[in-house]
């Protein structure tokens, strides 16, 4: 295995949030991906779509951060890598059967027009996959709430519904939800890793996974930090 792709799984899978986060997204899209395209809005280094051409498909990621993209090229599995604005994606209509897109659209400042796109480049019975940024206790810590925007550049906060009447007006429907860091305990962490430890404090934390999980378990499927949603193009 090459040194970078060490590097990637690292950064990627040894993480208390992505590893959970964007392998349920890719458990959602399925297995055998053959003969499907797919297009990774934001991708950075096209780790995750990555994930996907293994499983057979021909995958797109797409991101306005070059170096990110120059260092995914290195991958053993790259997918094609586009330096674009996820806003205006030169792709043409109906061309991609799945669209993934993890913990992205809080970040842009038009978080309707990234979803314009992504509905117009999906085609009919495809589907998207992806998560945002919920924060729903946020406000009770304040310090951390202010500290975790301001480091990741977070405009928009969503939940299902929002996402899902967002989705709907653009012809797509909710098929299923989940949220992630459930519990006050789990959210605050959550927080507390963006405002102290960065993602180097994400990384660091991996071994509190399988706790983060078996507290969302028992926690109503209702708030978290992160929520991930698929919807289906009628």
């Amino acid at each position: 295995m090459r040194l970078s792709d060490v590097v990637a799984f690292m950064g990627h899978q040894v993480h208390v949030c992505r590893y959970r986060e964007a392998g349920r997204l890719l458990r959602w899209m399925g297995g055998d991906l053959k003969g499907k395209r797919v297009l990774d809005v934001a991708g950075g280094d096209g780790y995750w779509a990555g994930q996907a051409r293994r499983r057979g498909a021909e995958a797109v990621s797409i991101d306005l951060a070059r170096s990110k993209m120059l260092y995914g090229q290195t991958l053993a599995h790259p997918p094609a890598l586009i330096e674009c604005d996820a806003l205006a994606l030169p792709f043409n209509d109906g061309s991609f059967d799945a669209i993934l897109s993890v913990c992205a659209i809080e970040h842009f400042d038009d978080g309707g027009k990234s979803l314009d796109e992504m509905a117009r480049v999906l085609k009919p019975g495809g589907e998207i996959y992806m998560s945002a940024d919920v924060l729903s206790r946020a406000d009770s810590w304040p310090k951390l709430r202010d500290a975790h925007k301001a480091k990741y550049h977070v405009q928009h906060t969503y939940t299902h519904e929002s996402l899902g009447e967002l989705l709907g007006d653009r012809g797509l429907d909710l098929v299923e939800y989940s949220y992630q860091f459930r519990t006050a305990a789990t959210e605050r962490l959550y927080l507390s890793l963006s405002a102290y430890g960065g993602k180097v404090g994400f990384n660091a934390a991996a071994p509190l996974t399988p706790l983060v999980a078996l507290a969302d378990r028992r926690a109503p499927n209702e708030q978290g930090s992160i929520v991930l949603v698929r919807a289906r193009k009628r």
